[in-house]
């Protein structure tokens, strides 16, 4: 996917800096030409002359600079807008996050970020202590940048160069040139183009009282990687959301809930009009039948709570569906539970049912790996092994594509 490409290299001042000759390496392995943009605290981290001399062009700094790629110097802050196929800020500092966000454009990186045609992908990588990368400044301005279409990679986990172990340590660069070969990936031509999807993702929150409530560890990391990749394939998607902390896909419309009579509220308004409903939420069985207004006391040594039955979403859409709408829902088990899983696709009309076995450690909640066993209505069996979420998304929509009617 990247012969031939070109690239911009954004390279802020973080100790991730250091990581990016080679990144620029792997960029020129793969085959594409790479222009590297740094701002002035990047080279206290790194050298210009290694990244230049990997990228066997000069390291761009100042918006003043005479040399470059673009036919025109003078105006080169808009020849190499022309000139990239994608831009990617790897590390990106908050200072730069913020500065993005608002619009400031006094050095080439932030420049050229400006004015990068809107058609072109942006990939930005955080890098910065946990405490940053999860403060509400950082996180507003990053979901803003989502919501003009970059895509963010999510920080890796590990030690962090305050001594502490966390989220935040930039990505490695073979997870980056993945991620950017991804993007420039042309979009397959799909029967999903221009069909209305709902996804449902994430837990539900049941409360319990003012402060406490029922939950589960779904993280919605695989419902979010199957609404982001059928916006990708051309659809208008609608992910109903319980509470996460993940960035709206590009081209995603976002709708967050906490409860499960909240995610039905939310969903069944698209029920009518969907073409196609995916139910990846981990929604709660149960919830208390009368909570508490304020903070149940701790007076006695026992206590007793009583649960009621949630709404059942995904049985209330496929009740009332449509001729030609299709029906999509997962089946979680501790071990073994395939025969759940095919009681389940009987139970709720549901035209295809992705099964997995959650192990904590490759597969179910919280991790970025999943397996699933794909089982239809006509009892077709397709197994994926232990992928990442993203690409287990595609292949699960492949299938989906498969039981789409006739367009």
């Amino acid at each position: 996917m990247l012969t031939g490409k070109n690239i911009i290299l954004g390279v802020c001042g973080g100790i991730a800096a250091y990581k990016t000759p080679h990144l620029v390496r792997l960029f020129k392995k793969a085959g594409a030409n790479v222009q590297v943009l740094a701002t002035a605290s990047a080279l206290e981290f790194v050298s210009e002359l290694s990244l230049a001399t990997v990228s066997r062009r000069p390291v761009l700094r100042d918006l003043f600079e005479l040399e470059g790629p673009g036919d025109d110097d003078k105006t080169m802050h808009i020849t190499l807008g022309e000139w990239a196929d994608a831009f990617v800020i790897a590390p990106a500092t908050a200072n730069t996050i913020a500065r993005l966000c608002a619009g400031l454009c006094d050095d080439m990186l932030s420049v050229c970020f400006i004015t990068l045609r809107p058609d072109k992908p942006v990939l930005i990588a955080p890098a910065m202590d946990g405490h940053m990368y999860g403060s509400p400044s950082v996180r507003r301005n990053l979901a803003a940048l989502a919501a003009q279409g970059c895509r963010l990679l999510e920080p890796a986990s590990g030690e962090l160069a305050s001594g502490q172990c966390g989220l935040g340590r930039m990505p490695e660069p073979e997870a980056i040139v993945e991620a950017v070969g991804e993007m420039l990936r042309p979009a397959p031509a799909s029967p999903l183009n221009g069909l209305n999807v709902v996804v449902t993702a994430g837990p539900t929150r049941e409360k319990i009282d003012g402060v406490r409530f029922l939950s589960n560890y779904s993280s919605g990391k695989m419902g979010f990687a199957v609404a982001r990749e059928a916006a990708r394939r051309g659809a208008v998607v609608r992910l109903v959301t319980g509470p996460v902390s993940l960035v709206t896909p590009a081209g995603v419309e976002r709708i967050d809930v906490e409860s499960a009579a909240e995610m039905l509220e939310a969903a069944s308004r698209f029920f009518g009009t969907c073409d196609l409903f995916i139910g990846a939420a981990a929604v709660a069985d149960y919830r208390p039948e009368a909570p508490v207004q304020g903070k149940i006391k701790k007076d006695d040594a026992e206590m007793e709570l009583r649960l009621v039955r949630n709404p059942d979403i995904l049985g209330e859409f496929s009740a009332g569906r449509r001729p030609g709408q299709i029906s999509v829902g997962f089946a979680l088990e501790t071990g073994g539970g395939i025969g759940y899983a095919r009681e389940k696709l009987e139970r709720k009309r549901l035209d295809l049912v992705a099964f997995n076995v959650y192990d904590g450690v490759s597969t179910g909640f919280e991790v970025d790996t999943n397996a699933l066993t794909l089982i239809d209505r006509d009892g077709n069996v397709t197994e994926l092994p232990v992928m990442p979420k993203d690409a287990l998304a595609g292949q699960l929509l492949d299938s989906i594509e498969q039981l789409l009617p006739s367009r």
